[in-house]
């Protein structure tokens, strides 16, 4: 055994291993309070034996994180076999950078300060992850407690970036004392207390913390439509027809809101036809016998431009003197006669935009299409849009992988947005761990906000979550069915939703300072 602990690439594999057993939504996060900690003794065995330590690090780095990264988004294939290679080969590597360049200071700088540089490092990387054009949050350390909300409700404090940096530093803090040989037992109990104490905290708060908002009756349909065989080739009409009829059995005199999910309305058709077709017409005539509820439906439309001036960086060229823009949309109908548009603008990455699309457009031509993807960019929008009912609620229309990004949301309540309505289509991963890791994400979104969240999905799973990110009501994936429910109107803003990610840049001015020390320190 003690050989076994010896070997650097075990010590490697050994972090990756925790990671994914530490993570939602079959995980036990208190496993990644250790996790880091293997990989830390690698760099200090690899550093310490001297020669060329560089290729090393990057080697058992990449080991870990591709370790990692495979084994919790594997199900990326069922939508893109090579999106799935893409994401977990790529961020790995990134990954194996940040560790690259931990090394590198570990060789110039005291035990502390290298450390401190490796959290900050890591956590300047996960905000950096939410805002360049190859975005792939998903593995944020912070995240990793999704699963378990009641022992994070200081989220509404700190976002997310909270949990990474506890994580990092109780890792950090575990490597140090354990590579200056301190004593087992008074480490043991040290580190338990770093991690009891905040949950203690949590549970305080959970227990104290009450709904706040008065209620309004949701309804949320989940029509079970495969898109890859049905939902493109349906007319809207039948698709607008079949969701009235679900909603039939459950209506009330109490109903206000009834929410479907993203792209349900995917008939291969413009706005303006849609806004003149049956499916609408339908639609308008159910609100005029329920003149109480209103819909907040996803679509998939687009609209041709011919004025050269309105073209903007994600429209895309038709033929000469035509352009189009394509549409993730939300849509929201009540009695008023014009519609409430949002578009998604948190796009997924080579499914809904191509990056940087000025050079890799005229690089890789089809071969994005021959791969799974595509080369056309749906078209985003620079404001966070809420929805106004007829009685002035304030309502956030977040599609998709908008849900992933917490500063993003928090954007829709800092402009009025009184209860999240999320609105999704999960089939594109199966009966895998996907679509359950997106369903927590949304919990992390409501303990930040203080909001409750509608969530439905085509699929599944649609729910109801309470202020305190408890999971109130949901489905059973792949079922068609609807479920009726109540969301609380809270007006009161969170420090997180105030201060953003905070955290994150105040760890991104410490780690120039202490890049800039370190590199002082090489030059004397």
């Amino acid at each position: 055994m003690k050989k076994l602990l010896q070997n650097t690439y075990f010590l490697a594999l050994s972090t990756g291993l925790l990671l994914s057993a530490s993570w939602p939504t079959y995980g036990f996060p208190l496993l990644i309070f250790v996790a880091f900690v293997p990989l830390l003794m690698v760099e200090k065995n690899i550093r310490e034996q001297g020669g060329n330590t560089k290729f090393k690090i990057l080697v058992h780095g990449y080991i870990a994180f591709v370790t990692w990264n495979a084994l919790t988004t594997w199900w990326l294939y069922y939508a893109s076999g090579f999106g799935m290679l893409f994401a977990v080969l790529v961020n790995a590597l990134l990954m194996s950078v940040l560790f690259l360049l931990y090394h590198l200071a570990a060789k110039k700088a005291a035990a502390k300060i290298s450390l401190l540089f490796w959290v900050c490092l890591w956590i300047s990387f996960e905000k950096f992850h939410l805002i360049w054009d190859f975005s792939w949050p998903w593995l944020n350390l912070g995240h990793v407690f999704a699963g378990f909300p009641k022992w994070i409700q200081w989220y509404e404090y700190t976002g997310s970036f909270g949990g990474s940096l506890w994580v990092l530093a109780v890792n950090a803090w575990l490597f140090y004392q354990l590579s200056t040989q301190q004593k087992s037992a008074t480490i043991f109990g040290k580190w338990a207390a770093m991690i009891a104490l905040p949950i203690t905290v949590s549970l305080w708060i959970y227990n104290s913390y009450e709904e706040k908002g008065t209620e309004k009756e949701v309804i949320l349909l989940q029509p079970n439509v495969d898109p890859y065989t049905e939902k493109y080739d349906t007319p809207n009409y039948l698709i607008a027809q079949g969701l009235l009829r679900q909603t039939d059995s459950l209506i009330t005199d109490k109903t206000e809101f009834i929410i479907a999910p993203e792209t349900v309305l995917a008939e291969n058709a413009p706005y303006d036809v849609f806004y003149n077709s049956p499916a609408r017409y339908l639609m308008q005539n159910y609100i005029a016998k329920h003149p109480k509820t209103q819909l907040l439906w996803g679509i998939d439309t687009y609209q041709f431009i011919y004025d050269s001036t309105a073209v903007s960086a994600s429209t895309n060229k038709f033929r000469d003197g035509i352009w189009v823009d394509f549409y993730n949309a939300a849509l929201f109908f009540n009695q008023k006669p014009e519609i409430q548009k949002y578009y998604k603008s948190k796009l997924v990455v080579g499914i809904e935009n191509l990056p940087y699309k000025s050079i890799l457009e005229p690089l890789l031509g089809n071969i994005m299409l021959d791969l799974g993807g595509t080369i056309s960019t749906k078209t985003t929008q620079k404001e966070r849009t809420v929805f106004v009912a007829n009685d002035g609620t304030k309502v956030a229309p977040i599609i998709c992988y908008e849900s992933v990004y917490g500063a993003y949301v928090s954007d829709f309540v800092q402009n009025g947005a009184q209860f999240l309505a999320v609105i999704t289509n999960d089939a594109w991963w199966n009966e895998t761990q996907g679509h359950k890791q997106h369903l927590t994400f949304s919990i992390l979104r409501a303990i930040e906000n203080r909001r409750d969240v509608a969530r439905s999905a085509n699929t599944g799973i649609s729910a109801f979550i309470n202020q305190r990110g408890d999971l109130v009501a949901q489905t059973k994936y792949a079922e068609k069915t609807a479920i009726r429910g109540v969301v609380h109107l809270n007006n009161q803003i969170t420090f997180y939703t105030f201060c953003g990610d905070y955290i994150a840049y105040m760890t991104s001015f410490f780690l120039i300072l202490l890049s800039v020390l370190i590199v002082f320190k090489k030059k004397s």
